[in-house]
Order: structure tokens, then C-alpha cells, then sequence
């Protein structure tokens, strides 16, 4: 999947400074290097979103709503290597000096993304990654149903809306057999994906098709038909919507299923880390550099997550002897993974927990922050279909203009093990403050260019959620000494990474290995240590982005308080982090110090 698309499911001074000219005729030459720049961003999305039409749509914009995109194939790549060469080019025919010191941000953000989609299509690091097209953590297989439930992004206003789906439809049965056709590359030039990652896929390729085709996600929208399709419509869309699903998707995904459990599973890989993988160690270097935005090595991330596990560790020991347990940390643990306590009684009961959750958050979140979002946050249960594979939670954007709220989902899979005690880290994280004030604030931000508004990085996206889990005090959260144990397990398990996700691509680790790892250095369930770890086989360096994130962004308050003293304002330190979109590390180091810099002189 195209990381533009990955970053869909993805006002300080900046203001003008940033402020785009849509409608200016492309024959107008534009003189200064600060219009230059405006209408290089401009052109560049609007081809961006030409090239990926579900961007698009996630952003409110159905111009290309017709089609899916030509993910995968040859010409795809091609077409975003140019592109990305030729945003490099004019980029650099601009002035930087020439630009105010806004501008210039934008400018180095543009540069390190463009530079960065340019590394990804590069021919050596496509023949490692496009022969892997999909495993359980991401892929079409599974973003798609949800996409086209009629309740994501996927418009279902009127006739028009009904066709373009079933048209896409049709776009995504290609992309789905082109996957096969991927797949068997690898298996010419052995690069190969991991038994682990290929059985869940089978496995959730089987939970869809246990489904009638009427019951699936896909026939979502014939339950929600708006008054603007009129009634002698509806059969005729109903007949074509079926048909697609039940002739065209299904017998797609039976052909994914047959050919990975017949084919591909005899000869995928045994090891379960990149170390194990044709040319792995060479593309891991990268996913590191990558999703850090640091120039970061494997062994120094592996070292600093070391050093972080054994903090966390001697804060659990603190609650616990607070708390008056009498035995180990590791029973401990086992204690808050097996007590009934510390369970939810149902489904419902959990909802109503996250529920009240947002609502203390609510009450005190104007305390710290000076710019709210405009767009609702809503709570939902991930869909049944895909939460025996999903992480604990996730945050799925809304529109830039409020029409569809940005959701904040939580996982009740195996319900016993999803533990109470880390509902209230868990929806800073992905809630408010964290993803839907980072994204929808972004995304809200009209004086910024698209592909900032739109755009990211890991490492800042992450990095700030877990960052906004640190805001518990100051939010009045974790009040209970149990819930404060479940905020520093939060921050634990993302430490781990750091030593767990390096352990497995680097240094050869197990699956086995790094779940006891998990089991022994936090309180997570068994069922959630291993969708941990499964999830960082799938998805190698993405795991390490949080921490780094995070310890960089609460660096930077560090050297604020610090420099400023009394003059220091949360308010708008939160406002400098978040409202120029997500910035590499580096851009973010040099944009908080240049604020700091300003605040003394002024």
C-alpha cells in the first residue's frame, strides 16, 4: 500500500506564510520563490491524488472516485518515481535562502518526504518489497472490505456514488490477482515472506469467506441507501453490487487463498526476521533510518530500549510495592493478566468504560491546548472480520471538513484478556489528545500545503501519541494506582519494541523468543503479546518509531523548560509540535529551538 495512503488511515506563525493558490491558472508564471514553492505543492498533489484515488477520497474529494488506482503494477511505480524525481527537481530549483523561515520548513519537509518515496522505488528496494504485497498486519485484503463498508471514507450519497463502487470494485479483483502474480516473483528470485504472516493470511482470507456474500462487508451500503436514490434504482444497484461481490471478489480471494496455502506456504521462509530474508539485513538499515528520521543504527536502537525497559521496570516495582503485592514482578504481571477484576464483564461494559474515559478528557483537555479540533471523535469495536489480527487499538482520520468523524477503535477480541487497567493510556493514545489531535488538527489546517496537512512520518505520528500518553497528570487521568501501572505498561510494551523489533529483524529472535521477552518485561496478556510481536514480524521497523518519537518530542519540552523558566506555556509548546503537520525529527529539533531562540530574544 502506498505510504500516501497509509497516512490517510492516516497555526503558529506559519499562517500565510503557507497559504496555497489552488485556483491560479498553471500559465501564470509564478516570480518569487515563495510563489514557486506554493505552486510546486500545489502541482504535486494534485497529480499525487490523480495517481491514488483512495487518498482522495479519504480527504473528502471524489473527482476520481471512479477508480481505485493501479497499485502494484509496473507503471504504477514508474509513475511515482517520476513524479518524485520531478518534485526534486523543481524543488531545487528554488531558492531555500531566498525563503522566510516558515517557508523553508515546508521546503525541508517536502525534500525529506520526496527523497524518501524516491528511496522506496528504487529498483534494488522494490525487488524486497513489492514481491511481499500483503500480510495480516496490511494489505488490500483487509483495508478494502472495511473501505467500502459504507462506513469509512467511501461515499454512498446518491446513484453516482453506488456505481463508482462497484466499479472499483472490479479495479480491486485486479489488484487482489496481481498480488498472486507478485507473490510468485518472490518465488522465482527468493525473497520470501514468513510462514507466520502467510497462515494468518489464509486464516483472515477464510474468516471473509465464511461469510455469504450478502452478509459481507462489501453489501454494507445496500443497508444504508440515502432518499436520493430512488426506489427503481435500488434493485438494479443491488443486483450488480451482489454479483460483483459474489462473481468477481470472492472467487479473487479463493484464488489468493488456494495459490498461499498451496504454493506459497510450502516454500515461504521458517525465520521470522528480515535477517532471515535475501538482501533482509540491507532493507532493514532502511526501515530503521526510515521510521526513526534519525541516522540511527539496529545495535543503538536495540541498546536504548535496554536502557528504557529497565526504567519502566523500576517504576512497576514502585506500584507494586505501593499497591502491598507480595511476590515477584513477574507474578505481579500474572496477577493483572489473570485477576477478574481487572477485566471488562462485556463488551458493552468496555464501550461504556472508553465512553467515560473521553468524557473526563473532555472536561480538562482545554487546560493544555490551545486549538482544539473541529471534527467529532467517535468510539467503535473493531469489526469482527479483522480483530483477531488487529493491534489493541486504532485511529481511522475523518474529513478535513467534519462530515465524517475521526474514529478511535478498540479491540474486544478474546474480551478476558484486554485488561481495564490500560483503557485510559490506550485513548490518550489514539484519541484525544493523541492521533485525532495530531491528525484532524492537521488535516483542519487550510494555510497549510496538502501534503503537510495530509502527509507524515511515523516517528512523528507515533511518537506523539505515545508522547500524548505522558499528559496523563495533567489531564487527570490514572488517578488509580492500577491505571497508572496500565499507563506505564503502555509506555513498557513500546519500549520492548525497541529491543524486541531489533531482536527479530537483526539478531536472529524467535517468535517464541521475543513473546516470552514481552511476557517477561510487561503486564500484557498472552493473546496481546502475541499479536504484538506477529504484528512486528509483519510490519519490520514501524515498531520503533514510537519511542523514538516520543523521547525526541519530550527532549525538546525538556530544553524549553529549562531555557524558559516561568515563561515556558505547555499551550504552546503543543501548538509549535502540532500545527505545521508532522514533521521529521530533525525539521522538529530545528523548528522548537528556532521558538525557543525567539522567546528569549523577545
Amino acid at each position: 500500500m502506498p505510504r500516501s495512503l497509509l497516512a490517510a488511515l492516516l497555526l503558529s506563525s506559519a499562517g500565510a506564510a503557507f497559504a496555497q493558490t489552488p485556483s491560479a491558472p498553471a500559465q501564470v508564471q509564478a516570480q518569487t520563490p515563495a510563489e514557486r514553492l506554493r505552486r510546486l505543492f500545489h502541482d504535486s498533489d494534485e497529480a499525487n491524488l490523480r495517481r491514488n484515488p483512495i487518498t482522495a477520497i479519504f480527504r473528502g474529494d471524489y473527482r476520481y472516485a471512479d477508480r481505485l488506482g493501479d497499485f502494484g503494477s509496473d507503471a504504477y511505480n514508474d509513475a511515482e518515481r517520476q513524479a518524485a524525481e520531478e518534485d526534486l527537481a523543481a524543488l531545487r530549483a528554488i531558492d531555500r535562502n531566498a525563503l522566510n523561515p516558515t517557508d523553508r520548513i515546508a521546503y525541508d519537509v517536502f525534500e525529506y518526504q520526496r527523497n524518501d518515496d524516491l528511496g522506496d522505488l528504487q529498483p534494488d528496494v522494490l525487488a524486497l518489497t513489492r514481491v511481499r504485497p500483503l500480510n495480516h498486519f496490511t494489505g488490500f485484503h483487509t483495508f478494502y472490505p472495511s473501505f467500502a463498508s459504507g462506513q469509512s471514507a467511501a461515499p454512498f450519497r446518491n446513484v453516482a456514488d453506488y456505481e463508482n463502487n462497484v466499479r472499483r470494485h472490479r479495479q480491486f479483483i485486479i489488484v487482489m490477482d496481481r498480488a498472486i502474480v507478485r507473490f510468485r516473483e518472490g518465488l522465482a528470485s527468493g525473497v520470501l515472506e514468513t510462514k507466520l504472516t502467510i497462515r494468518n493470511v489464509i486464516g483472515q482470507l477464510d474468516t471473509q469467506l465464511a461469510s455469504a456474500p450478502e452478509e459481507s462487508p462489501f453489501a454494507g451500503p445496500l443497508a444504508m441507501f440515502p432518499d436520493s436514490v430512488p426506489e427503481a434504482e435500488r434493485a438494479r444497484l443491488r443486483t450488480e453490487l451482489l454479483t460483483v461481490i459474489g462473481d468477481g471478489i470472492y472467487p479473487s480471494y479463493r484464488r489468493l487463498r488456494d495459490f498461499l496455502q498451496n504454493e506459497y506456504l510450502p516454500r515461504a521462509r521458517d525465520g521470522a526476521g528480515l535477517v532471515h530474508m535475501q538482501g533482509g539485513d540491507r532493507l532493514y538499515a532502511r526501515l530503521v533510518r526510515q521510521n526513526t528520521t534519525l541516522p540511527m543504527t539496529a545495535d543503538e536502537v536495540h541498546a536504548l530500549g535496554l536502557r528504557e525497559v529497565a526504567r519502566n521496570r523500576a517504576e512497576m516495582e514502585a506500584i507494586q510495592r505501593r499497591v502491598g503485592y507480595r511476590g515477584t514482578l513477574r507474578q505481579f504481571f500474572d496477577y493483572l493478566r489473570t485477576d477478574p477484576r481487572f477485566a471488562a464483564a462485556s463488551r458493552d461494559e468496555m464501550r461504556e468504560g472508553y465512553y467515560a474515559i473521553g468524557r473526563r478528557v473532555d472536561q480538562r483537555i482545554g487546560e493544555i491546548f490551545s486549538t482544539l479540533p473541529r471534527g467529532r471523535l467517535e468510539i467503535r469495536e473493531v469489526e469482527g472480520f479483522r480483530e483477531r489480527n488487529a493491534s489493541t487499538g486504532q485511529y481511522r482520520p475523518g474529513n478535513p471538513d467534519g462530515s465524517r468523524p475521526g474514529v478511535f477503535y478498540y479491540n474486544a477480541y478474546d474480551l478476558p484478556s484486554r485488561r481495564t487497567h490500560g483503557m485510559e493510556a490506550l485513548y490518550l493514545h489514539e484519541g484525544a489528545p493523541g492521533h485525532h489531535f495530531q491528525i484532524a488538527l492537521a488535516n483542519e489546517n487550510e494555510a497549510l500545503p496538502s501534503f503537510m496537512r495530509f502527509g507524515g512520518n511515523t516517528a512523528y505520528v507515533e511518537g506523539w501519541g505515545l508522547y500524548a500518553e505522558t499528559l496523563w497528570d495533567e489531564l487527570g487521568m490514572e488517578t488509580d494506582p492500577y491505571q497508572r501501572f496500565g499507563g506505564i505498561n503502555a509506555d513498557q510494551y513500546r519500549a520492548i519494541r525497541l529491543v524486541v523489533d531489533t531482536g527479530i529483524h537483526a539478531r536472529g529472535w524467535t517468535r517464541e523468543q521475543a513473546i516470552r521477552y514481552v511476557l517477561d518485561n510487561s503486564g500484557l496478556s498472552e493473546t496481546q503479546a502475541t499479536t504484538e510481536v506477529e504484528r512486528y514480524i509483519a510490519n519490520p521497523g514501524q515498531a520503533l518509531a514510537y519511542k523514538i518519537g516520543q523521547l525526541t518530542i519530550l527532549r525538546l519540552r525538556a530544553e524549553a523548560e529549562r531555557a524558559l523558566g516561568r515563561r515556558f506555556d505547555l499551550r504552546d509548546f503543543h501548538a509549535q509540535v502540532l500545527m505545521t503537520g508532522a514533521l521529521p525529527m530533525t525539521v522538529l529539533e530545528r523548528k522548537v529551538r528556532d521558538w525557543i531562540a525567539a522567546r528569549l530574544r523577545g
